[in-house]
């Protein structure tokens, strides 16, 4: 099947879009036939760290690539940047607004829930942003 390469803007608190690439994502998988539970971990990863660039930055893209041999997701955001990432990566721990917090979202579970269904996961931060690799 011919590879899938996409890249999406992801806006800043765009809370009403969010969700929006794991479910281009999860249909893209399923039409490969791939299995349901492959699909389920794929689309949980895809999902946290969309909705932590909606709630933790200024904006950002993701790019989404699906070949034969891998699945690579890589998110890049415009600041303000993870402070600590040992911390961010402890369940609980977090940082949202009150706006996320009362539109449901920054639970403290982001980071980790990505790390448990990802083969691999690279996480690097500054003040000018994060980048997610998974």
């Amino acid at each position: 099947m011919e590879s899938y390469n996409r890249v999406f803007e992801i806006e800043r608190n765009d809370i009403g879009n969010a969700g929006t690439v794991a479910s281009l994502t999860k249909r893209e998988l399923k039409k490969r036939g791939l299995s349901r539970d492959f699909v389920k971990k794929v689309t949980i990863g895809v999902y946290e760290a969309e909705i932590n660039v909606v709630i933790h930055s200024y904006g950002g893209t993701v790019e989404v690539e699906i070949n034969e041999e891998f699945i690579e997701i890589t998110y890049k955001d415009r600041g303000p940047g993870i402070e600590n990432i040992e911390n961010a990566m402890t369940e609980g721990f977090s940082t949202a607004s009150k706006y996320a917090i009362e539109n449901g979202f920054g639970a403290g579970m982001g980071l980790p829930n990505i790390k448990a269904v990802s083969d691999e996961m690279s996480l690097t931060s500054s003040k000018d942003g994060t980048n997610l690799i998974i």
